[in-house]
Parts: structure tokens; C-alpha cells; sequence
């Protein structure tokens, strides 16, 4: 039990704060481009209670990876439908990747923290290693999410950036997969190559790019938190 609560508060802050900025991003940039549909509902708000998904809150802390429930926009209310439903979309994948770099920089700011003996004998000295493990986490997850959201499929973000961006008969035909998109990309992820030949390698790689010499602190806190 003592294991799991450890698990558990590691990964919660990291995890809530991913899926939380992610959402409020969409609708705050919805809200500067015409539509105030999130804020009239009470969704631009950062108390992460207003954003989560029962089964994608579960899924987070189980694999390592989850999702929210979607902040609402109407994209007819935006100002220019095409240009700005790319940048509305655009917003979730690019605060997570903003997170990604900034858990990165706090890293090895830990890292030299943790070198320079100044924090030895302290509380701040005892509480390091767990702050390097949710900065491990925080950096893991947000590239994850932020590199899945923009598969080219809707309702992912990627799908409505590829929406915006081609011609409009194309862009239609696109639209009318967004009812089955869950089940393709579960189809996709599950029993294709994807993961292991695409988002892997991906994901890999800006983790290790960004983390520099601490991806072993990246993967330790994965490690400890899924056994892998």
C-alpha cells in the first residue's frame, strides 16, 4: 500500500497538470479567437476536478498515459474557422511540449542542486529525489501527450490541424472519420506497428534530447512507477 501511495504521489501533480493545461490552453485561445463557449461554461479555470475523465484519469495512472475530458469549442464562432481551428488545436499539443521543456530545465536545475551538496542534511535534501522522479515523469508524460495528440486523426488535434489545412473537399472526408476516431487510433496503437516503428522512437527521442544527461532520472522514475 505504502508502494502504491508513493506511485501515486509522484505521478498525480505531473499528470493532473498535463491533461489540465492541455484543455484549458484549447479554450482559452478558442475564447481570444471568438468563441467563449469554455468560458461561459466554467471550463477555462485550472482546478483539474472541471477537466477530468473518470476512465482517462485511470488509464493515466495505470500506464502512464490518459487524456480529459475535451474542453468544448464552436468553431463557428471563431473569427477565421480555418486558420484559427488550427491554432486553437495546436494549443493543447504546444503547452504540453512548453511543460516538457520546462520539466526539463528543472531537472538539471535538480541535478546541480542535488551535485553541489547544498541541500545535504535539509528537507529540500530529502525531498530531492522525489522532485527529480515527478520532473522525470512530468517531462515523460507531457511529450507523450503532446506527440500522440497530433496523429492526423480526428478528433485528436492533429486531425483538426490537417482539417484546417486541406482543401475543403479532402478536409470534409476527414471530418466524417471523427466517430470512429477512437476506435481506429485504439486499432492503431494496439495491434499495429505504430507505437513500437513511429510515436516510440518519437517520443524516445525528445525525451532523451530535452532530459540531456538526466534521461537516466527519466528512466528511473519510469521504471519505479511501471516496472519498465
Amino acid at each position: 500500500m505504502e508502494h502504491i501511495l508513493a506511485k501515486i504521489s509522484i505521478m498525480l501533480v505531473p499528470a493532473l497538470l498535463a491533461v489540465t493545461l492541455h484543455e484549458v490552453a484549447h479554450g482559452f485561445i478558442a475564447d481570444k479567437l471568438g468563441d467563449p463557449t469554455a468560458r461561459l461554461l466554467g471550463r477555462l479555470t485550472l482546478n483539474p476536478l472541471r477537466h477530468l475523465d473518470p476512465i482517462g484519469t485511470l488509464a493515466l495512472l495505470i500506464f502512464g498515459f490518459g487524456w480529459a475530458r475535451p474542453v468544448p469549442v464552436n468553431f463557428l464562432n471563431l473569427q477565421r474557422q480555418r486558420r484559427d481551428m488550427i491554432l486553437v488545436s495546436l494549443a493543447g499539443p504546444g503547452t504540453n511540449f512548453a511543460l516538457a521543456l520546462a520539466s526539463a530545465l528543472l531537472l538539471r536545475g535538480l541535478a546541480w542542486l542535488a551535485g553541489s551538496g547544498m541541500a545535504d542534511g535539509t528537507a529540500l535534501g530529502a525531498a530531492l529525489e522525489p522532485l527529480r522522479l515527478m520532473a522525470g515523469f512530468s517531462l515523460y508524460i507531457n511529450i507523450i501527450l503532446g506527440v500522440f495528440n497530433l496523429l492526423p486523426i480526428p478528433p485528436l488535434d492533429g486531425g483538426r490541424v490537417m482539417t484546417g489545412l486541406l482543401p475543403k473537399r479532402q478536409a470534409e472526408l476527414l471530418a466524417r472519420v471523427e466517430p470512429f476516431g477512437f476506435v481506429i487510433i485504439i486499432f492503431l496503437v494496439f495491434f499495429t506497428s505504430l507505437w513500437r516503428v513511429v510515436l516510440g522512437p518519437v517520443v524516445y527521442y525528445l525525451v532523451a534530447l530535452l532530459a540531456g544527461p538526466q534521461a537516466a532520472i527519466v528512466q528511473r522514475a519510469m521504471q519505479f512507477l511501471f516496472g519498465h
